[in-house]
């Protein structure tokens, strides 16, 4: 046993022994190499350096750069973009350019727009009616008359291309620059509605100055040689509050609306006498561009007395109107407004749709009451418009280019409704409500998918447009050719502004004067003092209840309401709402409690149904009582929110606003700034992450915005912006964001919801 163990050391021994010498002669190998290494890395350098040295020196020499000799280096290729891209009004460009490529190859475009049942159906009965038998039939007696079925002018015949756009939904810096537009489309007429309502929006006070001086717009169509198309009203419809009526008729129980009521007639007569004067002397008699104005507006769909068209047409001549009279209506209930309403002895009859099949059974009418009358679609529907909440529409482009052809190609003059739709700034925005459906709010935008769009730029309509006059107008008649498309406008992407100050509701009405009441009223009703009550925007109701658990309404409150019991919402309402009760737990209430009603008015309807009264029925507000408990609730107070251009320098220069970091509240103000260098640009306001309310830039209220879309932007003209700091100011409902976006690209509805048409 011990001799091995001595051999194992031994073994042991002399392994180390060897291991020794092997890390030995491996250190000596590894110092080697490292010298080696060394050594090259010092010869590398050194021969870079002679290199450099070298080059710079040929530099310096003067050597020719070969470079320059070389080909240049690959580029990726840049994705140009379709210029109608972020606008393509539902078509590609592969089939945009095929209806353009059909219209300049003199061939007629093959798709024709397909009818239902139900309108093959109207469209006969329409075609076999029997019109009333007048005595007479109108004749023109001004500068624009007619005979054989054609207008003449000055003796000479004329086809009416026009296209409409209202000076009060496009700033006056833009007035000329859209009008010009529609000349270098081929258009040689302008056609506009008036509004009533913003003219006199207190009884008796009247506007003509700024985007409401209708005189200086009249004069800028003349300077740009377009003929001017008047329609004065007094209800326009449109999509405007109220058709453009003023809301304070409403003020009077009794009040018939669009009838001979006394107090209606009355209130005409003296917008007519205050209106007609500022423009009667452009006429085109006088030397002016007006050629036509219409008598009201789409009447026989509305109301079968003739009397009172009989009125306004009085009116009117009383003035001094003097140019061809016109009328305009469409097709309800399977007939038309001229079977309603024949008033085809005090006017010339025109047609009003959207479909050729359908208007061509209204100018099967109009031929039958006489040969001489022309044949015009007053309103060619260019598109459509938008109600909240609703999916956005989109009319078919492609059916609009081939019923243009059609009517083109029979002859027919025709005003595009729209050419430029603009913007329902502010409250204007109207309603629609029909017997079979829902009250249905207006969006702002007024964009109406027309030839220009919102921003006042061309659109594919517009060129397809511009074709079809140069076929069947420019082309056959030997006229100039028309000028190259205007090009787009560059508009302003301004990024984020952080919303840095707040101002809570309840510091908001500490500077609005309550109106007290033993019972709440419409805002119509409200007495502002000196007979005027409140026409738009909000209406607060406050009172004071004891402990309950129930709230009731009577009536359903219109439009929007929200319900606050001691600061906190404990009920929300909407025109579709068919439900009017709160229920209230008793942990919400204590012996005295702060109730406040919230009511927004979202717009007053602007068509209605022959045989319904909803027009007289629109006050906006608590028009019903009020339960607690099953007992009428009594002394309140009512805090008028008009947002006004007082109120809103008003609420600025108020001392309660206070820094926004991370306010939960509801109903409240908000504001930062927008910073601008050099020359403002168009621009869209984003109210992502928002929920709904209003927005205000420099005082000016762009209009309502609302996540329920479609519209998801506001359009901000640059005219109402400045270089340097522009104060933004917001009055959100329920949930408000740290910041907003200026783009410059509007939202107006995702194409997945889309409303593509026939």
């Amino acid at each position: 046993m011990k001799g091995d163990t001595q051999r194992r050391r031994s073994n042991v021994t002399e392994k180390v022994d060897n291991q020794a010498e092997e890390n030995k002669y491996k250190s000596k190998m590894g110092l080697g190499r490292y010298m080696f290494r060394r050594y090259s890395l010092l010869k590398i350098v050194f021969i870079v350096g002679v290199v450099y040295f070298a080059v710079k020196v040929w530099q310096v020499l003067g050597v020719p750069n070969i470079s320059n000799e070389l080909p240049p280096p690959e580029r990726k290729a840049e994705v140009i973009k379709w210029k109608y891209s972020k606008n393509s009004q539902g078509l590609t460009e592969m089939s945009f350019q095929e209806i353009i490529n059909t219209i300049k190859s003199k061939q007629v475009q093959k798709f024709s727009r397909p009818l239902t049942d139900d309108e093959v159906n109207t469209i006969a009965k329409v075609k076999g009616a029997k019109l009333k038998d007048l005595n007479k039939v109108y004749e023109s007696s001004g500068s624009l008359k007619f005979k054989n079925g054609r207008f003449l002018l000055e003796g000479k015949p004329l086809r009416i291309l026009s296209g409409a756009m209202h000076y009060f939904r496009v700033m006056p810096e833009y007035w000329e620059d859209r009008m010009q537009k529609m000349k270098d489309c081929g258009l040689n007429a302008l056609e506009t509605y008036v509004a009533w309502n913003l003219h006199e929006d207190e009884p008796g006070q009247f506007n003509f100055g700024g985007i409401l001086n209708i005189r200086k717009y009249i004069q800028t169509a003349k300077k740009v040689g377009l003929h001017v198309i008047l329609r004065p009203g007094p209800y326009i419809c449109s999509e405007w509050d109220f058709g453009g009526m003023p809301a304070w008729l409403l003020q009077d129980p009794t009040m018939k609306v669009r009838s001979d009521h006394p107090d209606y007639m009355k209130a005409v007569e003296k917008y007519l006498g205050m209106l007609i004067p500022e423009i009667v002397d452009l006429q085109y008699s006088k030397g002016g561009p007006i050629i036509a104005v219409q008598i009201e507006n789409e009447f026989g769909s509305y109301s079968s007395d003739v009397g009172h068209l009989k009125f306004i047409k009085q009116e009117l001549v009383k003035n001094g109107i003097v140019e061809m009279f016109f009328i305009s209506d469409g097709i309800v209930n399977d007939k038309s407004g001229f079977q309603v309403a024949p008033f085809y002895d005090e006017a010339l009859p025109t047609a009003n749709f959207m479909k050729y099949g359908l208007g061509e059974a209204l100018f099967e009418q109009i031929k039958s009451i006489s040969p001489h009358f022309p044949l015009v679609v007053m309103e060619f529907w260019s598109g459509w418009f938008d109600h909240w909440g609703q999916p956005h529409a989109n009319p078919s482009t492609k059916y609009f280019a081939s019923d243009l052809e059609s009517l083109l190609q029979m002859g027919a003059s025709v005003n595009f409704y729209m050419f430029h739709g603009g913007t329902n700034f502010g409250f204007m925005a109207g309603a629609n409500w029909f017997n079979t459906s829902t009250y249905k709010s207006d969006v702002t935008s007024y964009d109406y998918i027309a030839p220009l769009n919102e921003a006042g730029d061309i659109t594919p309509k517009y060129e397809i447009i511009r074709e079809l006059i140069r076929r069947y107008e420019v082309i056959p008649k030997g006229l100039p050719d028309l000028p190259d498309l205007p090009a787009i406008s560059v508009k302003g992407n301004y990024g984020k502004v952080v919303i840095d100050q707040f101002m809570q509701m309840e510091d908001m009405i500490n500077s609005v004067k309550p109106i007290k009441m033993d019972k709440p009223v419409p805002m119509e009703m409200l007495d502002l003092g000196e007979g005027t009550g409140q026409n738009y925007g909000f209406i607060l109701y406050r009172t004071v209840i004891k402990q309950g658990t129930k709230l009731k309404f009577t009536r359903p409150v219109k439009d929007r309401v929200h319900v606050m019991l001691n600061g906190v919402e404990v009920g929300l309402f909407t025109w579709s709402s068919s439900f009017w009760e709160v229920k209230v737990t008793q942990d919400k209430v204590t012996d005295d409690n702060i109730l406040d009603i919230l009511v927004e008015n979202h717009g007053r309807v602007n068509y209605v149904h022959q045989g319904f009264n909803r027009f007289n029925e629109e006050h906006k507000g608590i028009t019903g009582e009020v339960l607690w408990d099953g007992q009428p609730i009594r002394n309140w107070q009512a805090y008028p929110l008009q947002f006004t251009e007082d109120d809103m320098e008003r609420f600025n220069e108020s001392s309660k606003w206070k820094i926004f970091a991370n306010w939960k509240g509801i109903t409240s103000l908000y504001r930062g700034t927008l910073n601008i260098n050099g020359t403002p640009k168009d621009t869209f306001l984003n109210m992502k992450g928002w929920k709904k309310g209003v927005a205000f830039i420099n005082g000016f209220n762009l209009g309502r915005y609302w996540d329920e879309g479609p519209q998801k932007t506001l359009y901000v003209p640059a005219p109402v912006l400045k270089p340097g700091d522009n104060k933004v100011v917001i009055f959100e409902l329920h949930k408000a964001s740290h910041s907003i976006m200026f783009e410059d690209t509007p939202i107006l509805g995702a194409k997945s919801s889309c409303r593509y048409w026939h």
